[in-house]
């Protein structure tokens, strides 16, 4: 319908714009990226949201205990990373947490001190506004047993996290916790909504890395994109992202794949920036 404006001037109907579709998935930044600069001193995390956003240009990102290890129960501390976070404008994903002891020990008061070990992170966690921690799958024994300590203690955890409304999520990270079948029917043993997996592109030995990945992603609430080293082109030598990223996708997921760079060739910086814009490219060919 044509339309006569005041002036006189004649028009056509109000143009309608769409929005543009929302992106296949998010890039965020996962602090072990950075770990020799954390371990080194050259960078302290407190500084890791500006460091992301001025660095990077990234909005997420995701932490490692190791890096803040007496500051679990800290919250003048937490609450100042948290400000810095937000004046930053960058969202906190998650925390990754190591060395609190097995939560598939294969004695009880051992397996039970770990999941209670695992309380303070969870806590901090819900503090800092992530939506999960992510976890360990070591156990001892044979894999039925290891099935049954680990999702016993993953049960335990999860139950107190679910109190808090946060996700506790298992990497693939070596032992059988790198064989997709058998993590798989760990988290159907647990069988609660919010224990998961962080199904990483990396950490696999003896287990086909594509296989297991198709079969973690069903129960994934975050994605970890490992890389080491570049051919010329920019590709990943030891991981086809296209295909993995294919993969992410058809399993329906669309939220943060979190950059671990963690190779010996590139610089800390350098590998991150390589890694991401590997991702950029993937992620608008698959729009």
């Amino acid at each position: 319908m044509i339309r006569e404006s005041v002036t006189g001037v004649t028009i056509g109907p109000p143009e309608v714009r769409t929005a543009d579709p929302p992106p296949p998935f998010k890039i965020s930044l996962a602090e072990w990226s950075l770990h020799k600069a954390l371990f080194g001193k050259q960078l302290d995390h407190l500084d890791f949201p500006r460091c992301a956003r001025r660095d990077y240009g990234l909005d997420a990102i995701e932490l490692v205990n190791q890096f803040f290890k007496d500051k679990a129960k800290d919250r003048a501390y937490l609450n100042e990373f948290k400000q810095r976070a937000e004046g930053e404008g960058v969202k906190i994903i998650l925390i990754m947490c190591d060395d609190e002891g097995h939560l598939g020990d294969a004695n009880e008061t051992q397996r039970r001190r770990a999941v209670e070990q695992h309380y303070a992170w969870a806590e901090a966690a819900k503090f800092l506004g992530a939506h999960s921690i992510r976890v360990n799958a070591y156990s001892t024994g044979s894999p039925e047993e290891q099935c049954a300590r680990v999702a016993d203690g993953l049960r335990r955890l999860a139950e107190f996290g679910g109190q808090l409304g946060l996700n506790v999520l298992v990497e693939n990270h070596g032992g059988l916790s790198s064989h997709g079948d058998w993590l798989t029917s760990v988290i159907q043993r647990v069988n609660l909504p919010n224990c998961g997996t962080l199904p990483d592109f990396g950490n696999f030995q003896d287990y086909d890395r594509y296989q297991a990945v198709a079969e973690l992603m069903p129960f994934a609430k975050a994605v970890s994109a490992k890389a080491n080293d570049f051919d010329a082109q920019g590709n990943c030598l030891e991981t086809d992202y296209c295909r993995m990223l294919k993969i992410v996708r058809t399993a329906g997921y669309d939220g943060y794949v979190g950059i671990e760079y963690e190779g010996e060739q590139l610089s800390e910086p350098e590998g991150i920036r390589a890694t991401k814009k590997l991702l950029e490219k993937i992620r608008s060919e698959l729009s």
